[in-house]
């Protein structure tokens, strides 16, 4: 199973992961690099930032679900990028 599809099967199951837990969980060196390609494949992969009570900021990447307008504008971007 690829990095890829084992960072896949994690969202999809509900799991909400940082960059650096991509990297070390699945021996990634750029947990960038698996997400976009997640989101090139097509899955909603969002990243939801969050601050705690130290005023510390973290992103923690989901699958979540995209609406319409989103699908429409993604489908509006490709076709006037050809």
């Amino acid at each position: 199973m690829s990095q890829k599809e084992r960072v896949l099967e994690a969202l999809m199951n509900g799991e909400e992961l940082t960059a650096k837990q991509i990297s070390a969980r699945f021996k990634t060196g750029n947990p960038r690099a698996v997400i976009q390609n997640l989101r090139f494949d097509g899955f909603p992969v969002y990243l939801n930032k969050r601050t705690n009570s130290k005023g510390q900021t973290r992103g923690f990447y989901r699958l979540g679900t995209a609406s319409r307008e989103v699908i429409a504008a993604g489908y509006r971007a490709l076709a006037t990028s050809v």
